[in-house]
C-alpha cells in the first residue's frame, strides 16, 4: 500500500509551504540526532591528536523523549503564527503597518513556550537542534504577496537576553543577530539597523519597536530568548543565607519593566511566537512577574533534567553512544558501575559527563599502557574539575540549603506549568 500523503492543515501559506512536511515524534529525533565522527585506526594517532578529536565530542547530541516534546512544541508554535499571518490576507499587512483594523475573525495571541532546566541539561542544544531541522533559517521567496522582487523570509531567531537586563541592550541583541543572519543568506546585504546601532545614545523601547516592525516585515516565525534570567537581578549569597524561613527562596527583582512588557506585546498584538529558556530560577521568576503569567507557557513548558539512575532509557541511550569515542586501544567496557560512578561524579548533568569523559582521556593520555581506565574519572574530577565539586555535590544532595549557594541551582515554583504540560 503506498504512503499516506501527510495531511496540511494549513492549507497553501507561503510561508509555511517550504518548511518542510510536519514530523512525527520519531521522524523528528532521528533529524535531533548528531554523532560527530570517530577516527579509525586510533592507534596510528598520536595522543595529542586524538585529543584534538575528543574535542568534537561536544557537539554529541542525543535527544531525550523530552527534547522530541521540544521539537512539537517548536513546530506547534512556528506554523500556527503563521497560520495567522498569511501574506495573502489583506489582514496581514494592516498588522505589519501598524493601521488600524477590524478582524473578520477572531485571532487568539501568538503562543509561547518556557524550557528551563538546570545549567547543562541541554535546553540551548535542544531548542537550536530543533530549530535546525526546518530546511533554512532564511528563505528566499523570487516572488511574493504585495512585494516587488524577491522576499527574505527569517524563520527563526536565536538570540541571548543581555547580561544587563536592559531593553537598550536587548534591541542590540537582536538588531545585531539579524543583520548578521541576513548578511549570511543575501549577498551585498545592507545592515538593516547600522544607523540605530551607531548611536551613542539610545532608547531601548524605540529600538525595540522598530526591531519589531523589521522582524514583523522580515516573515519572523518565531524568537527564541535564551538566558532570560539575565532580566532579572539575583538575589545575593548573603540574603540566601539570612533568610527567615530555611523553605523560602529569596524573589528576584526586575532590571527593567520594559522588557517584559515588550514581550508581552510581541505575543498579544504583533502575533510573533517567542521561546524563552533560562535556569530554574529564571523561568520561574519570569511566570511570576508577568501580569499575565500564563501567557509565557501557553504553548508548552518543559523542564530538562539531569539523569539519576543507570539504569534509566534516557542515560542508557546516551552512555551507549559515549562509549563509542574512546580514544584508547583498550576501552573500559560497559558496566552497572562504570555508569554509576559517571552519575556520582556529574550528578548526572549532560554537558558536565561529556567534559568529565574528555578529561578523563586527558589523565589517560599520561599512562604508559594505552588505556582507560576507572580511577582515571576519579582523579580527572579531584583535578580539572575540581572548581565543580561543590555544586555536583549540592545537586547530589538535593539539599535545599546546599543548593541555594548557587544563583541557577534555586528551584521555583514551576509546578503549575510541569502538571499542565505532563504527558
Amino acid at each position: 500500500m503506498a504512503d499516506r500523503k501527510k495531511f496540511n492543515p494549513y492549507g497553501d501559506n507561503i510561508l509555511i509551504n517550504e518548511l518542510g512536511p510536519i514530523l512525527n515524534r520519531s521522524e523528528a529525533i532521528s533529524q535531533l540526532i548528531y554523532r560527530p565522527p570517530v577516527p579509525k585506526n586510533i592507534g596510528s594517532l598520536s595522543k595529542l591528536e586524538r585529543l584534538h578529536c575528543l574535542l568534537q565530542l561536544l557537539d554529541l547530541h542525543i535527544p531525550s523523549l523530552e527534547g522530541g516534546r521540544i521539537y512539537e512544541t517548536i513546530d506547534l508554535l512556528l506554523r500556527q503564527s503563521y497560520r495567522y499571518r498569511n501574506p495573502s490576507q489583506a489582514e496581514t499587512w494592516s498588522i505589519i503597518s501598524g493601521e488600524q483594523y477590524n478582524l473578520k475573525n477572531i485571532r487568539a495571541p501568538a503562543m509561547a513556550a518556557a524550557i528551563t532546566g538546570h545549567s547543562g541539561t541541554g535546553k540551548t542544544q535542544s531548542i537550536i537542534h530543533a530549530l535546525n531541522c526546518y530546511p533554512e533559517q532564511v528563505i528566499i521567496h523570487d516572488t511574493f504577496p504585495n512585494i516587488v522582487g524577491p522576499h527574505a523570509q527569517v524563520v527563526w531567531l536565536s538570540v541571548d537576553a543581555p547580561s544587563t537586563g536592559r531593553s537598550a541592550d536587548l534591541a542590540e541583541n537582536l538588531m545585531t543577530a539579524w543583520d548578521d543572519t541576513l548578511s549570511k543568506h543575501i549577498k551585498d546585504y545592507n545592515p538593516r539597523f547600522a544607523s540605530s546601532l551607531s548611536k551613542d545614545r539610545r532608547d531601548g523601547q524605540k529600538m525595540l519597536n522598530e526591531w519589531r516592525q523589521v522582524a514583523l516585515s522580515g516573515s519572523l516565525g518565531v524568537l527564541h530568548l535564551d538566558e532570560v534570567q539575565n532580566l532579572f537581578k539575583l538575589a545575593t549569597l548573603k540574603q540566601r543565607r539570612t533568610r527567615n524561613n530555611p523553605d523560602s527562596i529569596p524573589e528576584l527583582s526586575i532590571i527593567e519593566d520594559q522588557c517584559l512588557k515588550w514581550i508581552l506585546s510581541l505575543l498579544n498584538t504583533w502575533q510573533i511566537p517567542v521561546i524563552t529558556s533560562g535556569t530554574l530560577d529564571g523561568i520561574g521568576a519570569l511566570t511570576k512577574r508577568l501580569s499575565t503569567t500564563e501567557r509565557i507557557s501557553t504553548g508548552g513548558y518543559h523542564k530538562l533534567t539531569q539523569f539519576t539512575k543507570p539504569t534509566d532509557k534516557s542515560f542508557s541511550l546516551f552512555f551507549k553512544q559515549l562509549l563509542k569515542y574512546q580514544y584508547v586501544k583498550h576501552p573500559l567496557p560497559d558496566s552497572e558501575n562504570l555508569r554509576q560512578l559517571i552519575l556520582d561524579l556529574t550528578a548526572g548533568v549532560p554537558r558536565i559527563i561529556i567534559t568529565l569523559w574528555i578529561f578523563a582521556h586527558r589523565v589517560a593520555f599520561e599512562h604508559k599502557e594505552d588505556s582507560l581506565r576507572m580511577e582515571d574519572f576519579e582523579k580527572a574530577t579531584k583535578t580539572f574539575l575540581a572548581p565543580l565539586a561543590p555544586a555536583i555535590a549540592a545537586l547530589n544532595s538535593g539539599n535545599p540549603e546546599m543548593m541555594a549557594r548557587f544563583d541557577d541551582l534555586l528551584p521555583r515554583d514551576d509546578a503549575i506549568w510541569a502538571s499542565f504540560w505532563q504527558a
